[in-house]
């Protein structure tokens, strides 16, 4: 099978991706206990007849007693698939359910795709009017033209609920943007710039109509569709939306268009702007090149002619990247919480400012953590908001709430936006946003890490997604055959381009033999041969040694063997760092809450000393991660009650940290629900940590690993981890049999704990 144009992942493995677990990406979770008999009764009958009277009576209690404020319906007929053309309703039942994922990863809100077999614009609508009472809003996609405006236009005037079709307007939305900062800083008039439009479906009609709302003048744009230029009067049938864009002129043509324009907005085809064309226009153009996956023109190309030029695309890989993941979410993040009628022009206006603005801000330190460490500065080069700048979900929703409550279409209001917005900030799913700043910082620095474990499957794909975003440079330690073999059960050719390595190569052998031989030949009296023999034998072993002899500059072992052994083996090449304790240092994040919990793999029982140190060590990486640390040592009692001798090392170790006067606040012993909710304040309220608590201290081992493993195992929690936090090189152990996804999470922390203890040495 052949690997997809992006190289990222093969056939096989999107469709394991589609069908591992459960098929689809989406399920239904109750948002209530369903545990007894009563529950059943309060859900169903005969609770459910209360808000069933309700509603009767007051439509508008909906929002109250449902889940409709909350929830909106991805519709597609699949005419206009991905660019992939007209497929079918269920072929676009699987770009359905993804953007259902998004809408939920970004601004949490939940959806339900729903695919209607169709191909008649007036039964569509019919059908979506007679199912829309169940929603709070409508997002239609890859429709094609002109049925999506029918469809779309009709919807907005007989529902009373947010209708949007995101091909059109969200892309509208992010380009109007762009356009605004683009003017800004070219130092150009939107009233007085000449605008060339290459392309005239959904998207770019939309676009143009926008720009038009938000200042550009109608004489002073063109706009070509596949036959050239449409002008007034054009003999070739034009339909009613591309003829309300027809201009009186005498240009017929792209070359005659682009003569002296200040702005190239292609949703058109890849090379459909020659550089001889970019060499005419105005000086400081304005090119912003979308058709996907390849534009009309690269930036490269552009450059080649002028060095004048504001360039966006839709490409990830560039700068200023026009995606609609920037709007769409959050547009309707800020409609859903002001139970909005309609997503109005002037919602969509406000949307496209907010956007603008937010770019022009000085960037502050979290959001740069969140970007992998740069910090991007408002110019040529950025003019849009990085599609996972974690403002957007307070910026963008406040600004279209506002606008539809100035506009009068929304049913609720705002009392105090700065509020909502942080409100709107605790949505967020933080380990995107941690992940995504470790990444970005990796990509810069291209790492070298050993994956021990190469001829496992798992290990192996986390490999090649690490190689394929650009993350760094894989190292694979097994057999060249058996590695070989398993990545042509993946998917990809024998030949992809990979660094194995093995006990084969005797010149490395010999000198991990003689660096192991030095370190523990007193310390556990092991002649040169057991050291050649623990080289030669294990994986773990040999990767160690390759980071500790400076071969590689991180790895990540497990999956195939318990946590345990793995530290074992690490432990017998490469010990703690001077001055820190080594622990296993957990990140879970449940319903927007984010805890650290320690610790979970080295110690079985510490002492007090040890936890206090552990703490001081979490304190510190929690930092890293962009929060304020607040430490609870947790315990089965809370400040004496009931004292047993399992407490007393644990407010010994309480003790000790207010005798060093650490930076951080803390406090303990207390029970986990009392660190976690904040129920308890009232209860305790000489406590700062009481219902506060983001890093959680256990007594022992077991009790971090059981408590850590059941909130995995229950599947509704995100876990990263454990991270071996102390050891004295960048090796990350995966649990066992963990997903390639946390394989991967692992590898890019070994690279970033790498660049950490670099800088540390350094300094």
């Amino acid at each position: 099978m052949k690997k997809t144009k992006t190289d990222h992942y093969t056939d096989k493995e999107a469709l394991e991706f589609h069908t591992k677990k459960k098929p689809g990406k989406i399920e239904i979770v109750s948002s209530k206990n369903m545990t007894t008999k009563r529950d059943l009764a309060l859900a169903y009958s005969p609770g459910v007849a209360v808000p069933v009277k309700k509603i009767s009576e007051n439509p508008e209690t909906a929002y109250d007693y449902t889940s409709k404020g909350n929830l909106v319906a991805v519709i597609s007929n699949g005419s206009a698939i991905l660019g992939l053309g007209n497929l079918g309703a269920l072929a676009s039942k699987p770009v359905m359910e993804g953007k259902a994922v998004l809408f939920k990863r970004f601004a949490d809100i939940d959806s339900i795709d729903l695919e209607i077999d169709c191909s008649d614009a007036n039964e569509i609508i019919q059908s979506i009017k007679n199912f829309a009472p169940s929603f709070g809003g409508i997002n239609l996609e890859d429709i094609a033209a002109p049925d999506c405006f029918i469809i779309e236009q009709k919807l907005k005037e007989i529902l009373d609920i947010p209708v949007f079709h995101d091909d059109q307007h969200g892309t509208a939305i992010i380009t109007t943007a762009a356009l605004i900062n683009a003017l800004d800083i070219s130092g150009k008039s939107i009233k007085d710039i000449k605008i060339v439009v290459n392309g005239a479906g959904a998207s770019a009609i939309a676009c143009t109509e926008l720009f038009k709302r938000t200042g550009v003048s109608q004489e002073n744009v063109i706009m070509l569709d596949r036959k050239g230029v449409i002008y007034k009067g054009r003999p070739e049938k034009i339909d009613q939306w591309k003829s309300r864009h027809a201009i009186e002129t005498k240009k017929r043509t792209l070359e005659d268009a682009i003569d002296g324009a200040d702005v190239f907005l292609g949703l058109s085809a890849k090379g459909a702007l020659p550089k001889a064309f970019v060499k005419k226009m105005a000086k400081n153009p304005i090119i912003f090149a979308c058709a996907n996956p390849d534009p009309e023109i690269t930036p490269e190309e552009i450059e080649e002619v002028r060095d004048d030029a504001i360039i966006a695309t839709g490409r990830s890989d560039y700068p200023n990247q026009v995606n609609n993941l920037i709007g769409f979410p959050y547009i309707f993040r800020g409609a859903l919480d002001v139970r909005s009628k309609t997503i109005n022009e002037e919602m969509k206006v406000a949307a496209a400012h907010a956007i603008a603005d937010l770019a022009r801000e000085d960037v502050p330190d979290e959001v740069v953590a969140a970007m992998g460490g740069n910090r991007p500065h408002y110019g040529k080069e950025y003019i849009i908001p990085s599609t996972f700048d974690p403002r957007l979900i307070s910026v963008i929703p406040a600004a279209v709430a506002k606008a539809a409550m100035d506009t009068g279409v929304a049913r609720k209001e705002i009392k105090n936006f700065d509020t909502y917005k942080e409100k709107l900030k605790q949505r967020l799913d933080p380990t995107v946003t941690i992940m995504n700043g470790i990444n970005n910082l990796i990509k810069n620095k291209q790492k070298r890490i050993v994956f021990a474990d190469g001829e496992d499957e798992n290990t192996l794909k986390a490999a090649i997604a690490f190689k394929n975003s650009k993350l760094g440079i894989p190292i694979l330690v097994g057999k060249e055959a058996k590695i070989k073999k398993q990545i042509q059960k993946i998917g990809y050719d024998d030949h992809f381009d990979f660094e194995i390595t093995n006990s084969t190569d005797n010149s490395k052998r010999e000198k991990y033999t003689k660096y192991l031989f030095k370190k523990l030949q007193r310390e556990q009296g092991l002649l040169e041969w057991d050291c050649d023999r623990l080289i030669r034998n294990d994986r773990v072993i040999w990767a160690s040694c390759m980071v500790a002899c400076g071969d590689a500059d991180g790895a990540v072992t497990g999956n195939t063997r318990r946590f345990g052994a793995s530290l074992e083996k690490i432990q017998q090449v490469i010990g703690a760092r001077d001055g820190e304790i080594m622990f296993g240092l957990n990140l879970v994040v449940h319903k927007g809450k984010t805890i650290f919990v320690a610790d979970t793999s080295v110690h079985e029982w510490p002492t007090s000393q040890q936890l206090s140190e552990i703490a001081i060590s979490a304190a510190r990486v929690v930092r890293l991660f962009g929060f304020d640390p607040k430490v609870a040592f947790v315990s089965h009692s809370t400040f004496g009650q009931p004292v047993t001798s399992r407490t007393e090392q644990i407010r010994e170790a309480v003790e000790i940290l207010k005798n060093k006067k650490v930076d951080f606040e803390f406090d303990g012993d207390m029970q986990p629900d009392v660190a976690l909710s904040e129920e308890y304040k009232k209860l305790y309220p000489f406590s700062k940590i009481v219902g506060n608590a983001n890093i959680l201290i256990m007594p022992g081992q077991h009790a971090a690993s059981i408590s850590y493993k059941m909130i995995k195992a229950f599947g509704d929690s995100k876990v990263i981890g454990p991270l071996l936090i102390g050891l004295g090189l960048p090796i990350e152990i995966a649990p066992l049999r963990c997903s390639t996804s946390e394989i991967l999470n692992l590898a890019s922390i070994a690279a970033y704990s790498s660049d950490i203890i670099n800088y540390n040495l350094k300094n």
